[in-house]
């Protein structure tokens, strides 16, 4: 569930090679935009659990710090988003948070507006608990008692190149410590190592984006990829994701509201904010290399010797 503050398409801009199907993916993201938002549907996520602990298995997961999550009311949980539309992260904290908080408790992921264009998808998406990114459906739904999962990096941080792979990308997007304040929510790091290493990305292709003409979904991403059994690629014939070890960690909470709700509209304060999240979720990313430095060479060695594993949760 990629999330960010990607705002509304822009249908009706002409140009791009790929002008017909930017002009139906933009009505159909429009579309579903007005529609009501909050669509979760607990029996289908208690189907999907199977299925995703066993895709989240291929990974070899750690899960550490769940105790850090609390078990009801509204949380704002920030992580670094990798792998591409593998996003293996997105699955283990999902099913993590899942485990820790119950079905009764309502959890919604911010996605990206683009996943919402395709036909089929939207309901899946939707009955998962994803939301259209933005701050009034993220505030609603906080407002629910709910914890909202944010990705702020989106995009972005999802294609950064291979050589950016162990670093925390959020773009300076800064809406999400907004968000917090304005809602004086406690707010959750989770950070996830290993993630993107299961893609070789060789670039985010901007430039090649904007020939596109996907800059009018505001998409500002078309990826160069690298691996089997293609070669090097693109999004449309991607590679098959690798057996990357990858460790999940959820940090203690942050507290923001003793700067008070009109901290959202004080720059300095959010700077502050920003900085403090960002700094330390590059700390753990930092630490969580040094213990494992090969998290794909790890994750070849457990699939050679005993098979795909099964996601453990710690109970807290």
């Amino acid at each position: 569930m990629a999330g960010g503050t990607t705002g509304n398409a822009v249908p009706g801009r002409p140009g791009g090679l790929l002008s017909p199907l930017v002009s139906f993916l933009g009505h159909r993201i429009e579309h579903e935009l007005s529609v009501p938002w909050f669509r979760r549907d607990n029996e289908l996520i208690h189907r999907m659990i199977g299925t995703g602990e066993r895709y989240a298995g291929f990974f070899f997961p750690e899960v550490r710090g769940i105790e850090h999550v609390p078990r009801q009311g509204p949380v704002l949980l920030v992580g670094n988003h990798s792998g591409l539309f593998y996003m293996p992260d997105v699955w283990i904290t999902g099913l993590s948070v899942v485990r820790r908080r119950g079905l009764e408790q309502p959890f919604y992921g911010l996605a990206y507006d683009l996943l919402f264009a395709i036909p089929g998808i939207e309901r899946v998406l939707r009955g998962l608990g994803a939301i259209p990114a933005g701050h009034e459906q993220a505030e609603a739904a906080l407002a629910q008692g709910a914890l909202v999962l944010v990705y702020p990096g989106g995009d972005y941080e999802a294609c950064r190149p291979w050589s950016e792979r162990d670093r925390v990308e959020f773009g300076d997007h800064r809406g999400f410590v907004k968000l917090a304040l304005r809602a004086q929510v406690p707010v959750v790091p989770v950070v996830a190592y290993g993630a993107h290493h299961t893609v070789v990305i060789l670039s985010r292709g901007e430039r090649l984006a904007h020939v596109l003409g996907l800059d009018r979904l505001r998409i500002k991403v078309f990826p160069i990829l690298l691996g089997p059994p293609f070669g090097v690629t693109s999004v449309l014939t991607p590679p098959l994701p690798l057996p990357a070890a990858i460790t999940v960690e959820f940090l203690p909470a942050l507290d923001w509201t003793t700067i008070g709700p009109e901290g959202a509209d004080n720059e300095e304060a959010v700077e502050r904010c920003y900085r403090e999240i960002t700094d330390l979720m590059q700390v753990t990313l930092d630490r969580l290399h040094a213990e494992h430095p090969h998290p794909l060479l790890r994750g070849v060695t457990h699939l050679l010797q005993s098979g795909p594993s099964h996601l453990e949760v710690p109970a807290a």
